[in-house]
């Protein structure tokens, strides 16, 4: 071939690429407004469908021509519905807008589309100094992240292919198609990529081990997130499906696979819609099929819908139930890339890991390793939800500090509350305290810790929280999740869950503690795979660091975060409780809450439910209702007022 000549697959990329342009000036021929509106499970949970149908509405009922354009996350979830408004005739630049309902989105067509007056009290980030932050990109926020993965998330729509292609996208597969496969796994383990799907084992040698393999080979994007508050897959399915497809034809083409699949959980079903157009998308314009852009490489890719088992994240339990089985894992060796799916050589990657792969390909491994820390190169991805300002979905550089993150990322504690516990890599994860706030995220630092990277979830707590609840929450999670495979794990986190049970009603003695303890080491080193061994983690690291909030809940009674239901009480002050406000009295369930004869408010403390509702319904300036330990309760109640006969009926 004439080395002047440009190769096949990038000719043919190059005349997509023209085609997208030109789809492109089509939709820009005439300048109008654009509304982009974030339509990922957030928005949509948060209201953004009725948001769009409004603008809908409003913009034919005013004569007004806008295009509407749909996208997915850009990670503020705490700001859905979000929406960025580009208004060329304005001299703004596109301004984004938080938490528009129907109503504020009709209140934008007439005063901002149609008068002029961008509203700048519902722009997010606006001052009165500097009037507005002009774009998304450029808020303090993003400052501190580096996205590599989530860089289209929130700018394109996810079931446009044109506009991934218009963006650069499948630019790295045209490449990896002109370049010998044993140079890109090469590539990928001098970028030092480490498997985002919580073990973080290299990725390029489990690349090279499947490559090494002959026959008929299968690789597997595992999307089967199921950790609670964790949602870093779904988003990036929902916001980018082409990166992740690209990532995973590249896995393809480097290991010598034909065979492509998906595994998204069937709960997804706006991941599982997105992902299925995008492969259909790139089947008709030939990026994947029987020649992957011209390049004689065949690529079959579809999608497999789990039924929704945490263990299922589990690579050798994911093949199992591929395979029309029960979800559970099997022994090692043999390991999959050796023996997987059907039994033929299975490489099992993580959405996050191959959706680093065109990044890694396009600007190179050393501008990869640029980033975060020399054992774990690139960024790391979070859902940070709990008690913090802004809870949302953050892509850092690794080796960024806890405190970094909670604080300057997402805002600091909620509430103004004080900061107790951040329980971070799910509920396989640990349970650290404020003295490891300065603790670099990154794989083995984590570890060091006692925690873990995990998927990617994070979940910060404010003294208001209970680190023993929390920690029996998520054992129960992982009890009943458990496939029942193994007795250490099947039998041995029941016992500790009903440890746990005991420690917050106050009915558990101190020997439960040692018994706790010892099960967990006993079940982290006799369970058969990662869900078992890891399920102690919490409890483990929690005993370790906030030891005294157990001792507390044995030898006092008393819950310190005082959330545990059995082991708190509720009462009025009499001081604080204004006469005539009867907003407790409404909300309350069961008719515990009375009015004494003075019109101030007590609490019947045999009728309460300890639901918490008339704390929230009493009006902030009053302030009036409290919780209070059993330990302390007595005092308390020889002051409050007793439920009178004669002062109801007055009442």
């Amino acid at each position: 071939m004439d080395p002047n000549e440009t190769p096949q697959c990038r000719r043919n990329l190059e005349a997509l690429q023209a085609k997208a342009a030109e789809k492109r000036r089509e939709k820009e021929a005439a300048p109008v407004p654009v509304i982009h509106i974030g339509s990922a499970t957030c928005g949509i949970a948060a209201g953004a469908l009725d948001t769009r149908q409004a603008f809908q509405e409003a913009l034919a009922e005013r004569g007004i021509e806008a295009r509407i354009h749909t996208v997915g996350c850009v990670g503020h979830c705490y700001a859905e519905p979000v929406v960025i408004i580009d208004h060329p005739d304005s001299g703004f630049p596109p301004i984004f807008y938080h938490e528009v309902t129907p109503g504020k989105a009709r209140m934008l067509v007439k005063l901002f589309l149609e008068q002029g007056d961008p509203r700048f009290e519902h722009i997010y980030g606006a001052t009165i100094e500097n009037d507005m932050i002009p774009w998304v990109q450029e808020f303090p926020r993003f400052s501190m992240e580096h996205r590599l993965v989530m860089d289209r998330c929130g700018r394109i729509d996810p079931e446009d292919i044109f506009e991934y292609l218009d963006d650069g996208g499948y630019a790295a597969l045209a490449a990896a198609l002109e370049t010998e496969p044993s140079d890109i796994v090469a590539e990928i383990g001098a970028a030092g990529l480490r498997g985002r799907g919580g073990a973080g084992f290299p990725t390029a040698k489990k690349w090279s081990f499947a490559a090494a393999t002959d026959g008929e080979k299968f690789v597997i994007c595992n999307a089967d997130e199921g950790d609670p508050g964790a949602y870093m897959d779904r988003t990036i399915l929902e916001s980018n499906p082409h990166q992740v497809l690209e990532g995973l034809a590249i896995c393809a083409y480097a290991v010598g696979a034909s065979r492509a699949m998906v595994y998204v959980r069937a709960e997804y079903p706006l991941a599982v819609r997105i992902v299925t157009r995008a492969i259909e998308q790139a089947r008709s314009e030939g990026i994947l099929g029987e020649s992957v852009l011209g390049s004689g490489f065949r690529l079959d890719m579809e999608v497999f819908q789990g039924s929704g088992a945490f263990v299922c994240g589990e690579e050798t339990a994911l093949i199992r139930s591929m395979e029309g089985f029960r979800g559970m894992p099997v022994h090692r060796p043999p390991y999959p890339v050796e023996a997987g799916l059907f039994g033929r050589p299975t490489v099992i990657n993580n959405v996050k890991t191959l959706a680093s792969v065109p990044p890694i390909l396009e600007n190179g491994a050393e501008a990869y390793r640029s980033v975060g820390t020399a054992d774990s190169p690139g960024t790391a991805i979070f859902s940070v939800v709990g008690d913090v300002v802004h809870p949302g979905l953050v892509e850092i550089p690794m080796g960024t500090t806890l405190r970094t993150l909670i604080y300057d990322v997402c805002g600091g504690i909620a509430k103004k509350k004080s900061f107790r516990a951040v329980q971070i890599g799910g509920p396989s994860g640990g349970c650290l305290p404020e003295s490891f706030l300065d603790t670099p995220i990154d794989f083995d630092s984590l570890i060091e810790a006692g925690a873990m990277m995990g998927s990617g979830g994070m979940v910060v707590m404010s003294e208001d929280s209970c680190v023993v609840n929390v920690c029996r929450y998520f054992l129960e999670f992982t009890q009943k999740e458990s496939c029942g495979r193994c007795t250490f794990c099947r039998i041995g986190t029941r016992h500790m869950l009903e440890i746990l049970n005991r420690l917050t009603c106050g009915e558990a003695v101190e020997e439960d503690l040692e018994r706790l303890e010892n099960l967990a080491h006993d079940i982290r080193e006799g369970s058969l795979c990662g869900l078992g061994k890891t399920a102690p983690n919490p409890v483990l690291t929690s005993l370790r660091y906030f030891r005294e909030e157990y001792e507390a809940h044995v030898r006092e009674g008393r819950c310190p975060g005082m959330m545990c239901r059995p082991l708190i009480a509720y009462y009025i002050e009499l001081d604080k409780c204004a006469r005539g406000c009867d907003a407790c009295v409404g909300c309350c369930p069961t008719d515990a809450v009375f009015t004494t004869s003075t019109r101030k408010k007590g609490i019947d403390l045999e009728l309460c439910v300890k639901c918490g509702e008339c704390m929230v319904a009493c009006p902030p300036e009053y302030d009036a209702v409290r919780k209070i330990s059993p330990a302390h309760l007595a005092p308390v109640v020889e002051r409050s007022p007793k439920r009178d006969k004669e002062a109801k009926d007055k009442a």
